[in-house]
């Protein structure tokens, strides 16, 4: 399994990606919305970042073991 290449934690269950970061924002991809579920992380289909919930059954340090989980999607 591939790690995600950035962990973000977030203190809402609604968050939007753009892939920027280091990089200006017209060089990332569309902006996205994304809704953290009862799992408690979410991954970008873009740019493969993971948005955890502080808090949540997720904010702990395997949670880069976790199966990657889109917006929407279930186990």
């Amino acid at each position: 399994m591939i790690q995600p290449p950035e962990i973000i934690r977030v203190s809402k269950p609604r968050v939007s990606c753009d892939g920027s970061g280091d990089i200006p924002a017209a060089l990332g991809h569309p902006r996205v919305f994304l809704e953290i579920d009862e799992h408690g992380y979410v991954d970008c289909g873009y740019c493969d970042r993971r948005f955890v919930l502080i808090g949540s059954v997720a904010d702990t340090p395997d949670v880069v073991t976790k199966p990657d989980i889109a917006s929407g999607a279930s186990l």
